[in-house]
């Protein structure tokens, strides 16, 4: 075995701990996070708003008008659609008056902000999100075949590479767009007096947890890449 080969083995071998690693730091996370939010859910506001009070009285408070707050069924299925401007709050979050709910009724709040003031980065990630699509509903499909047919057709594996490079650099702009409506949620929590000293804390706890998940997501997704690029590069050896 050469220098060459060796050292590709190693790296290959590397990646592999590395999604061991991830897996396990995932299952963590998101142990914590679904344990943080039931723990944080038992602890109702002094002042009683619901989820749903939150965070139309956040819009309110940012001049906000055209932002629709509606429910949708799950847990930690909250959302921000910016395309019919919807702020969807879960059952668990909707009508509960609870931190845990403030805490995630605000964070998505502040992707509306983030909408509205054409936050760079969630302008970005908007932008990929035809190509992300795309990528999504075929790129296993090409990888797969990619893989089979890489010493004859390699064009076809570095095509699924660029496909899925798309999803990786949506993962990562991901991350400010996420750690930056948390930013706004608590901000403005604290401001107007909806969680107090004692509150406040666990507001941004919840909230520290599930931006936790993305940034595992965004290591995740890089890890794969670079192991598809190392099946690429290495397909002569």
């Amino acid at each position: 075995m050469n220098q060459n080969v060796k050292f590709k083995t190693v790296n290959m071998n590397l990646i592999w701990i590395i999604f061991i690693g991830v897996a396990i730091i995932s299952y963590f996370i998101q142990y914590m996070l679904n344990k943080r939010f039931d723990e944080y859910s038992n602890i109702q506001l002094m002042n009683g708003m619901t989820g749903k009070d939150v965070a139309e009285k956040m819009l309110r408070d940012n001049g906000i008008t055209d932002v629709k707050v509606g429910n949708v069924p799950g847990k930690l299925t909250d959302h921000y659609n910016p395309t019919d401007k919807t702020l969807n709050l879960s059952d668990a979050v909707y009508n509960s008056c609870s931190v845990a709910a403030a805490a995630v009724a605000a964070h998505e709040c502040g992707h509306a902000l983030q909408h509205a003031s054409e936050y760079s980065f969630l302008k970005l990630r908007s932008m990929l999100v035809p190509a992300v699509s795309f990528a999504s509903k075929w790129v296993q499909w090409i990888l797969l075949g990619g893989i089979l047919l890489v010493e004859i057709f390699p064009q076809l594996l570095l095509f699924g590479i660029c496909l899925f490079a798309t999803t990786t650099l949506f993962s990562i702009v991901t991350l400010p767009v996420e750690v930056n409506a948390s930013t706004r949620a608590m901000s403005w929590l604290s401001s107007a007096g909806i969680v107090n000293s004692a509150t406040y804390p666990k507001a941004a706890s919840a909230l520290k947890w599930a931006a936790s998940t993305y940034f595992v997501s965004a290591i995740s997704s890089l890890a794969t890449l670079v192991y598809y690029i190392m099946i690429y590069l290495g397909r002569r050896d």
